[in-house]
């Protein structure tokens, strides 16, 4: 097999495993890589075939530029599901990924709780808020707590502004910093 069949193999298994990108955004970057192969055979008087072995097997590269678009189109989302795809992708490349994925499933899980407890309220009011007994809390917004006599709540109807403000918080501080962790992600593997 020539060279250049070799090069010709390696860019059309790339192209194939680029498969969930746009064809422009696939094309780009089989010209990129087609132009980098061609300039380190030329400048370092190596040939096409160690380019090809430095560059690694093309599902392995192909998967790199996938997991970066999925990433920056994550960090440019406001959507909980886009953020938290991208922070799972990035989560298969280091601790640091693993912190943010966790921190996000935190944030929304969280922030969600918040939000359906106060219109839990509404529609369980007995069932659901803050109680305190003997100076103690005992719960706050379940429906599974059937409060005792001595128990009493101290939000009433105050809980549902209370859960509905901080689980909104909750929410946009996640997207916030997801997006931005997700940012730094990518200027970090830009560097590497």
């Amino acid at each position: 097999m020539t060279e250049q069949q070799q090069i010709d193999d390696y860019l059309t298994a790339l192209r194939e495993r680029l498969s969930p990108m746009t064809s422009e955004d696939r094309e780009e970057i089989v010209r990129e890589i087609q132009s980098h192969i061609r300039d380190s055979a030329g400048q370092r008087g190596a040939s096409a075939v160690d380019t090809l072995a430095r560059l690694g097997p093309a599902d392995k590269l192909a998967a790199q530029y996938v997991d970066g678009l999925i990433i920056q189109r994550a960090s440019r989302s406001i959507s909980p599901l886009v953020l938290l795809r991208g922070a799972m992708r990035l989560a298969t490349k280091g601790i640091s990924g693993i912190l943010v994925c966790f921190c996000g499933f935190l944030g929304y899980v969280l922030g969600s709780g918040f939000v359906l407890s106060a219109f839990a309220k509404c529609l369980f009011p007995t069932h659901t808020g803050t109680w305190v007994d003997q100076g103690q809390v005992v719960a706050s917004g379940t429906l599974l707590y059937v409060p005792q006599p001595p128990a009493h709540e101290i939000l009433g109807t105050w809980y549902i502004p209370i859960a509905l403000t901080l689980g909104s918080l909750t929410l946009i501080a996640t997207t916030i910093l997801m997006r931005s962790s997700l940012r730094v992600s990518r200027r970090w593997q830009a560097k590497l």
